[in-house]
């Protein structure tokens, strides 16, 4: 995957970053995504890539927890209640959600600058704002979720993007954690997969 430095909402320091990305790809690396590390994908890529495997809903009057089933990464959706004061930063921020008629809304703020927001590994900083608006279409057969987003210290401008996923049938939540799959296949000099040398027993 080579990014399009062309674009022209980059920030000229997102754009260097990329641009290095870009050079490391050309010279043999594999262009790994978060995932590929062991690391949280974050948001808005939750939505947007790596989609071969199914994420779960499970909702509450008070909580909707969003279960990728790829390496069991979860997202915690308050719902009616407003945005803390100041919300530490995290790798999926903190979202709120409320649904207006068919749809259910989150927004989220309080990130960390440690995700990236797409497969191209584009950075973000920690102002990154995230709306998400979720809602079923083709009769219940789709999930189609519409992002906005906006980050003025990496973006020159909002962007959005659109996502649809297929429905199917529930099926167990299979185990898949990544941890366990660390092997240094791939040759990474940058980003290292979390390893513990510390013996369980």
């Amino acid at each position: 995957r080579i990014a399009d430095l062309t674009n022209p909402i980059l920030k000229p320091w997102a754009a260097e970053q990329m641009r290095k990305e870009n050079d490391r790809v050309r010279a043999g690396k594999i262009p790994f995504t978060a995932r590929e590390r062991c690391w949280p994908g974050g948001v808005p890529a939750f939505n947007i890539y790596e989609r071969d495997r199914p994420i779960y809903f499970v909702q509450t009057s008070k909580e909707i927890v969003l279960i990728e089933e790829s390496n069991a990464e979860v997202r915690r959706i308050q719902m009616n209640v407003p945005h803390t004061k100041n919300p530490k930063p995290s790798w999926y921020g903190e979202s709120v959600g409320r649904f207006e008629g068919d749809t259910l809304v989150v927004d989220t703020i309080g990130f960390n600058d440690k995700t990236y927001v797409d497969n191209y590994r584009t950075p973000h900083t920690t102002q990154l704002h995230a709306v998400e608006r979720f809602r079923m279409i083709n009769d219940g057969k789709s999930l189609e979720v519409k992002i906005w987003v906006e980050d003025p210290g990496a973006f020159n401008m909002p962007w959005t993007a659109r996502s649809t996923w297929r429905r199917v049938k529930p099926g167990q939540l299979i185990e898949d954690y990544c941890e366990p799959n660390n092997d240094f296949y791939f040759g990474y000099d940058v980003a290292p997969l979390p390893i513990d040398n510390t013996p369980d027993f």
